[in-house]
């Protein structure tokens, strides 16, 4: 079930391949959350590499969290578990153009020119 969904999404949203402070990640659970990362810290109790990943959820109202995760989770190279509950987690690259929903409408087509874009004055 989740892996369908992930699928529809990367139709849908162009991610990131690294996860790091200031982005913002799409985390699938029992529902779709955002969040923008604020800190990794690295876990020194853990033999093997362990992250602890804080994020504000933007959620109402807003939440401040903290996850324990390995990088392979925090960069959605792995479907995870917590509470028995599946979950996926990977930043979103907003720099590819609009995320609109529409899989071939990431930027300029190609071999057309781009569009300059301006602000307009309104009085």
């Amino acid at each position: 079930m989740i892996e369908k969904i992930i699928s529809d999404l990367k139709k849908v949203f162009h991610f990131k391949e690294t996860t790091e402070e200031g982005d913002v990640v799409l985390i699938v659970a029992d529902q779709l959350v955002y969040a923008i990362i604020t800190d990794f810290t690295r876990d020194d109790t853990r033999r093997d590499e362990w992250w602890h990943v804080g994020m504000q959820l933007l959620t109402f109202p807003p939440q401040k969290v903290t996850w324990t995760l390995r990088e392979q989770q925090f960069t959605g190279q792995e479907i995870f578990t917590m509470g028995g509950e599946k979950r996926f987690f990977k930043a979103i690259d907003f720099s590819e153009g609009k995320v609109d929903g529409s899989p071939g409408e990431r930027g300029p087509q190609e071999g057309k020119e781009k569009k300059a874009s301006f602000l307009k004055v309104v009085k």
